[in-house]
């Protein structure tokens, strides 16, 4: 076989398997998990794929015409993992609402500068997951075992979502900001309880504990779904525009991101710049935390705080505009 067509074959399931994952948006986990599990994939068939584009423009060969013209279809994908969108121009100088949104990993790296974190930005509306709630509750707060809301506006009504303790934690709360009731979904869905030592093996080649991984992953991802479920119900029937953030332990391209997602817009894609990576642990960069929120809700900016490492993730920051 000629090197030509064994380049084109790789070429070929490799554009087959980045299509498979936008099956993701209506193939439920239960149904065939390892879809879902191939999202975690994305970015590095997507890098492959553009690697052998490339290859195929400097042979001069008529199918680097199909493949580039393939890259089209991957557009928005890309772009939740990395955006490049127009600066949007602010139709009023001063912001409604700031958003911020951070695991602090039950303060293992120090819950003292985490809190003088959270202090300095002065956010409107504080959502953490990951943090011990033992302690008694104020007015500016709704807690739940391991997911937290504060805000300096009035809470008008909240509830819990997923009541499972060990399987993640989410809840709502309707907000009255200046007059404007706005429904807040805390988001912690199941995490995976992976640990390094699953990836010691994994990192020299070896098969390593590829079984142990997917029996951990496989059964969180199908997990989700019925959490999903339970979110999604509480953003259909909302009589108010919707904020949803928090930790999805989802990545983009994932049935957790397009449902949970849906007739919602996420705030990177409108307002982001750069890498949207939010969890840097395993030495695997991935986007797991998200804001979205309705359409009547316009995104002014949004961050991911590079420069923070108080937990395993990054805080992610926005501004929003109420209309």
């Amino acid at each position: 076989m000629k090197s030509n067509q064994i380049l084109l074959f790789i070429h070929i399931v490799i554009a087959v398997l980045l299509l498979c994952t936008l099956g993701n948006a209506w193939v439920p986990p239960n149904i065939f998990g390892n879809l879902n599990l191939l999202s975690l994939g994305f970015p590095y068939l997507m890098f492959a794929y553009l690697i052998l584009t490339v290859v195929w423009i400097f042979k001069k060969q008529k199918v680097a015409v199909a493949f580039a013209l393939g890259i089209f279809l991957f557009y928005n994908p890309i772009r939740r993992w990395v955006n490049y969108s127009p600066k949007v121009e602010n139709v009023k100088t001063i912001r409604d609402i700031k958003v911020l949104t951070f695991n602090v990993k039950y303060g293992d790296y120090g819950w003292d500068k985490i809190k003088d974190y959270i202090k300095e930005q002065n956010a409107d509306i504080i959502l953490v997951q990951e943090k011990d709630t033992n302690r008694a509750l104020r007015q500016d707060l709704v807690k739940y075992p391991s997911v937290i809301l504060k805000t300096k506006h009035k809470i008008v009504r909240q509830a819990e979502i997923i009541e499972e303790k060990a399987r993640g934690n989410s809840f709502y709360a309707d907000i009255d900001i200046n007059g404007k009731i706005v429904r807040i979904v805390n988001v912690y869905l199941e995490p995976f309880r992976l640990h390094k030592s699953m990836f010691t093996k994994l990192d020299a080649f070896g098969a390593g504990n590829i079984s142990a991984l997917l029996s951990h992953m496989i059964p969180t991802f199908q997990a989700h779904e019925d959490q999903v479920k339970k979110i999604r119900k509480i953003i259909d029937l909302s009589p108010y525009p919707v904020i949803l953030a928090g930790d999805f332990n989802s990545v983009p391209n994932s049935y957790e991101y397009y449902n949970l997602g849906k007739d919602l817009q996420d705030a990177f894609l409108v307002a982001g710049k750069g890498s949207a990576s939010s969890f840097h642990d395993y030495k695997v960069p991935l986007r797991i935390d998200y804001i979205f929120t309705s359409k009547s809700i316009i995104p002014l900016s949004y961050k991911v705080d590079h420069s923070v490492k108080l937990s395993d993730h990054y805080p992610v920051i926005a501004e929003f505009l109420l209309n």
